[in-house]
């Protein structure tokens, strides 16, 4: 009786251990109840008692392992950005590269964020946009892609401008990042 009782401890300690962690603290359960005659009657070993295994102290020091999720790094917002374009710059992209000295109709937009307008090597400007003396940085393209012939009249960019605020960060967001 005194191994079964043992027996029954064990597997309930054991179940407890693998248990999911989402059970409340304070659950009714029947383990104390089974575990007091246990320690009651191993006061007095018997030969039933001794034959049974008895968990020993570090498997009940022991805590289970409790499953950890994984940390994943968000990715830093030029690196969103560096991954591929928003959906605004479609309608760049018709005219821009964003390669490195590859022109299409208008001038790769690689690398122009802080530098001077009308400076892309490889690629002929109009002389409005070469002496504009706009350098690319937030304020100049967010202006430009609002209104690029009223920022820069005489250029020869076809678009009308875009007029969503969001739309011309994303934008800009992605040129910084190329």
């Amino acid at each position: 009786m005194t191994s079964r009782l043992a027996v029954a401890a064990t597997l309930a300690f054991i179940l407890a251990a693998c248990g999911s962690g989402e059970t409340p603290a304070e659950e009714p359960s029947a383990t104390p109840t089974m575990a007091e005659p246990v320690a009651a009657e191993s006061d007095a070993p018997t030969a039933d008692a001794s034959a049974a295994p008895t968990p020993s102290a570090s498997d009940a020091a022991a805590p289970a392992p409790t499953p950890t999720s994984t940390p994943t790094h968000a990715p830093t917002p030029a690196k969103v950005a560096a991954a591929g374009p928003p959906e605004a710059f479609t309608q760049c992209a018709t005219c821009h590269s964003t390669e490195p000295g590859k022109t299409i109709i208008g001038p790769s937009l690689a690398g122009i964020y802080g530098e001077k307008a009308g400076a892309v090597a490889g690629f002929k400007f109009s002389e409005a946009m070469k002496t504009s003396g706009l350098t690319w940085n937030d304020e100049t393209l967010d202006r430009y892609l609002a209104d690029p012939k009223g920022v820069v009249p005489g250029t020869t960019m076809a678009l009308s401008g875009i007029k969503d605020a969001g739309k011309r960060a994303d934008i800009i967001a992605y040129i910084k990042s190329l």
